[in-house]
């Protein structure tokens, strides 16, 4: 393929609107929360394993919630979980029942985690690999992405289509030294076009997915398109419009719901901060930003700790700057990782006690009861307890609030504790 037409499908990938490129690895803002979220929860998993507490199957395990968040990364990733399902009949992958291979993928997952180069963590590849354990693939890859986006691209059967299709190779799913190989020429041709894609190695991976698809059509996977039917490419595209409509839907349920906080709390007396990278976003044509303090200001905390605490939805804060409440609102995406980012700012409070909420929809309130019931959880939250709030019940009783109350506990009326705190 001659290098100008590489160029110019490069172009089109990137300037389609309903691409990955611009759905995900751009302006999906729950795309950069996620990193954090997926370290912390690698962190959970390594203790577990190390406390022989990890359990003998994926569900209700911490592996669970890490991969949950991965597969939450719009539709690059939708369906990661599934290599890691246990499958008693066939026992795979082999990581929960063998305990010799659930330390070694510990060992592994630490390895990574703790890698400040990607030398070492190929290392650690190979090593896993030799153990030859049933069942554990370069699925693995995908939360070594998370770990480290600039040394590791991510890995499934849609990107390898369409890497086999543009490169014309024969990569394998199931081997970790095939996707080094593959690894190896990602690496070569992003820097090559490097003017075109990034560093994080999630742009030039979302451009080989929608190849992988069938969205974007070359001579190489023209044939297998023609055979799938146009019907399925008609299929796939109208999912991905939907995908978008859906995204939007949801992008504005979520600025409803910051911009009810905003209004409630400045009526309430406080000043409010906004999330940094929600400040552009509007609700009834009044940006989100014009709501906020300008600036938050520095905790008693490390940058990237603090970096996490400003993409917190709302913050309510006294005359003096002290933080009284903060607000994490998750409709569809993780509601650990917002549990997370309200851990962050507890623990980083020098003095007193401010109030933690969860906002989501009706239909998650047993998903929230269940994450704040979790064991690694609890004796944070006997510090800092978190209550939550349902869309509906902010929305129906959130003018009544502002005009009857005096100040935050107000929200008493409407907030719930999980089971263990009534």
């Amino acid at each position: 393929m001659e290098i100008s037409q590489t160029e110019k499908m490069i172009e089109a990938y990137r300037k389609d609107p309903e691409s990955v490129y611009h759905t995900w690895f751009l302006q999906d803002q729950d795309r950069l929360k996620a990193f954090r979220t997926i370290k912390a929860g690698i962190r959970d998993v390594v203790l577990d394993i190390q406390n022989q507490s990890f359990g003998s199957d994926f569900k209700g395990s911490s592996l669970e919630t890490v991969v949950t968040a991965i597969s939450e990364q719009k539709q690059v990733f939708e369906g990661a979980a599934h290599a890691f399902y246990w499958k008693p009949k066939l026992r795979i992958p082999d990581i929960y029942e063998n305990e010799e291979n659930k330390r070694a993928f510990g060992s592994f997952l630490q390895a990574s985690l703790l890698a400040k180069s990607e030398k070492k963590v190929v290392d650690e590849i190979i090593k896993i690999n030799e153990r030859k354990i049933k069942g554990l693939g370069p699925a693995v890859a995908n939360i070594l992405y998370f770990l480290h986006p600039t040394f590791f691209p991510p890995f499934n059967t849609a990107i390898v289509k369409g890497f086999n299709a543009l490169f014309h190779k024969n990569i394998k799913l199931g081997s970790w030294l095939e996707y080094l190989e593959m690894r190896e020429t990602i690496i070569e041709v992003n820097e090559k076009y490097r003017h075109f894609f990034s560093k994080d190695y999630g742009a030039i991976c979302g451009f080989l997915f929608e190849i992988g698809i069938g969205r974007i059509v070359i001579a190489e996977n023209a044939n297998k398109i023609i055979e799938a039917d146009d019907v399925k490419r008609r299929k796939v595209i109208k999912k991905r419009q939907q995908q978008v409509l859906d995204d939007l839907a949801e992008q504005n349920d979520h600025s409803e719901v910051q911009y009810l906080l905003a209004k409630l709390g400045k009526e309430l007396g406080y000043d409010v901060w906004i999330a940094q990278n929600d400040h552009s976003r509007q609700w009834k044509g009044e940006a989100l930003g014009d709501l906020s303090v300008s600036k938050l200001s520095q905790l008693n905390c490390s940058d990237e700790v603090f970096k996490t605490i400003c993409l917190i939805d709302v913050i309510w804060l006294d005359k003096n700057g002290k933080i009284i409440g903060a607000f994490e609102v998750e409709k569809s995406t993780s509601i650990y990782s917002g549990i997370l980012r309200l851990h962050d700012l507890a623990t980083s409070m020098e003095t007193g006690k401010c109030q933690l909420y969860l906002l989501a929809p009706k239909k998650r309130e047993r998903e929230i009861q269940a994450q704040l019931l979790r064991p690694s959880l609890q004796s944070a939250l006997k510090i800092m307890p978190i209550s939550y709030i349902t869309f509906s019940d902010l929305k129906c009783d959130c003018e009544a609030m502002g005009k009857f109350g005096n100040d935050i506990t107000i929200l008493d009326k409407v907030a719930k504790k999980p089971l263990n705190q009534i």
